[in-house]
Parts: C-alpha cells; sequence; structure tokens
C-alpha cells in the first residue's frame, strides 16, 4: 500500500511538472471554457463573509483564491496551499497584485496549521489527485473553525445514459489535445483515468459524513460532469 501510495504521488508530481506552463490554456480547451463558470458557482455556494480567512488546497494557478478575494471586496486572507512548486509559481506570477495571499507547499494528508483556525477550506479539481480522501478530509475537519464550512468542486459521474456516452466519447480526445498543446498525451491519460476511477456524487457525501461533516449535501453541474460537494465542521 506504501508504495502505491508514493508511486502516484510521484505519477500526480511528474503530471503537473510537464502541465504546469499550459494548465489554465488546456482547462479552456477542455472544458471551453466552463471550467471558469464553475468555479463561479463554487465560491457563489460558498458566499464567503468579509473579514475571513480561506485554506485553499490544490490552490494551482489561484483561481479560487482571486474569486474569493473579489466576492469579499479584497478583505479577508487566503493561504493558497499546493504541492507544486511549479505550479504555485505560476499563481504569484498572475497574483503578485494581492498582498493578503499566504503561499504555502503542502500535502493535503498532513497539513503544517494549528487546529481550528480557518473560516473556509476549499479545493477545487485537486481531491481525486490525494492519496487518501479520508487523510485529506481529516485534515480539512481539523484546521477548519467551529462554524466552518469545507467546500469541493471535483469531477463526478454523468446520470444521464445518452449524454454519459458522449462524454465518454469526447474524453477519448483529451489525450490527443494535450499531445498538441502540451507536446504529451501522458498526463492527460492520467487525467481520464482518474476521473473514471472517482467517486460519484453520493460516495463523496458519505465520505464526509464519516469524516464528521454536518450537512454534507451535493450540486451537480453541467449534467453530473462536475459537482460541489458542501459540509460544515460543528
Amino acid at each position: 500500500m506504501k508504495s502505491n501510495i508514493t508511486e502516484k504521488k510521484m505519477l500526480v508530481q511528474k503530471v503537473f511538472n510537464k502541465v504546469f506552463d499550459k494548465y489554465d490554456l488546456m482547462n479552456d480547451i477542455m472544458s471551453l471554457g466552463s471550467h471558469r463558470l464553475w468555479k463561479k458557482q463554487m465560491i457563489s455556494w460558498l458566499s464567503p463573509n468579509k473579514n475571513t480567512v480561506l485554506l485553499d488546497m490544490s490552490s494551482g494557478t489561484g483561481d479560487i483564491a482571486k474569486l474569493f478575494l473579489k466576492h469579499i471586496k479584497n478583505k479577508g486572507t487566503v493561504y493558497a496551499v499546493d504541492p507544486n512548486s511549479k505550479m504555485m509559481e505560476i499563481a504569484k506570477k498572475k497574483l503578485a497584485k494581492y498582498n493578503n495571499i499566504k503561499w504555502y507547499l503542502d500535502s493535503a494528508e498532513k497539513l503544517s496549521f494549528k487546529d481550528n483556525y480557518f473560516d473556509y477550506y476549499s479545493i477545487s479539481f485537486g481531491l481525486r489527485n490525494t492519496n487518501n480522501i479520508n487523510h485529506v478530509l481529516q485534515e480539512a475537519y481539523r484546521v477548519l473553525k467551529p462554524g466552518g464550512r469545507f467546500i469541493c468542486l471535483e469531477f463526478s459521474k454523468i446520470k444521464n445514459y445518452n449524454f454519459k456516452k458522449l462524454y465518454d466519447f469526447y474524453s477519448k480526445s483529451i489525450p490527443k489535445i494535450g499531445n498538441i498543446v502540451v507536446g504529451d498525451n501522458q498526463p492527460y491519460e492520467y487525467l481520464v483515468e482518474s476521473i473514471k476511477n472517482f467517486y460519484n456524487q453520493e460516495e463523496l457525501v458519505d465520505l464526509m459524513k464519516k469524516n464528521n461533516f454536518y450537512k454534507s449535501e451535493y450540486r451537480s453541474l453541467s449534467g453530473g460532469i462536475v459537482a460541489i460537494h458542501s459540509g460544515w465542521k460543528i
């Protein structure tokens, strides 16, 4: 088991080391720009208050951090956390004008933050890349304040049969697109496989409940291509 976890960790780092400089472009191409709308809907549902603190895990190139600060009129703080230094360097350049973003290289399974500190914990398209989702949820719960909220945006499962067939057909083209744009199809073969093997909406809700999150629920977007999951620490 330990060797499998190490192998996945190395694979994920290898994937992001290959795609970091084309990450935003590929997201726009693959989702036809929808990922930007999904992220806005995530922040809209979170509806954060001013003068609060967000831990944005798997912060990537900083989209959620930027949307969060825009929503609260820049009156608050984001701890942007990611395990990949190259992705973080892109984010730092994109968001250089913000002085209320703190940057941390850290693992979602073992965060270096104290208990009961954050008002919100977000993770966008990063949960399926972690080694142990139970550990991630336990750590999210630990660092949230009582009354704090966990919110996750992730690929999910389409329930309409015909739409799923169409989406599966499209998914087969993603590695080819990756090869054209990035020069390598392997990272996007991993992407397609990781989406296929990830939990469905109800399974992830069950995991959240098992890890003590109250009022765990989800909203499917774009027919279930992605879902937003939400839960509270009480």
